[in-house]
């Protein structure tokens, strides 16, 4: 009778740890895509949405087996110019969501595999704070063509 009881319990605490395992966020990146660049040797630039969950988190980096560098960014004015300066991080707050955009924060691609090409997915590895590392096909389309996903600005640096 023993045996039986032993089995029971190991069950119950085999579908506790799954059904909290399925509360937290399944997945915390979406909506990913690459503009490629125009011309050949010059970088492309990563779009994203990205999804705090229950607890937040903080994206520390995003890199990929098929680009040599990626590098976080965000676009600021300055004077009566828009520049781009390189961000160490990105705080995604629970319960909200963070934008990375054309004319926003973005990833910058360097030395991207030149056998990359327009419907090529390209797999991105985002790296989060908690120890959370998430790998996601990107879309990648070329540099005059409209974004796969609703991408809420058309200012675009990655398509030069």
């Amino acid at each position: 009778m023993r045996f039986p009881l032993i089995a029971v319990a190991a069950t119950m605490a085999l579908v506790a740890c799954s059904s909290a395992e399925e509360a937290g966020p399944i997945e915390t990146v979406e909506d990913a895509w690459v503009r490629l660049p125009a011309v050949d040797g010059r970088p492309a630039a990563a779009y994203f949405v990205l999804d705090g969950g229950e607890s937040g988190d903080t994206l520390l980096a995003v890199d990929s087996e098929r680009v040599a560098t990626v590098e976080l960014h965000e676009t600021i004015m300055d004077g009566e110019a828009m520049r781009m300066r390189p961000i160490m991080s990105a705080d995604i707050p629970p319960g909200e969501t963070i934008v990375f955009e054309p004319g926003g924060r973005h990833a910058m691609l360097f030395g991207i595999d030149p056998e990359i090409t327009p419907g090529t997915p390209i797999t991105l590895n985002f790296r989060f704070d908690s120890g959370r590392d998430v790998s996601v096909d990107a879309v990648t389309v070329a540099a005059g063509d409209p974004p796969p996903f609703d991408a809420g600005s058309t200012t675009d640096h990655g398509a030069n």
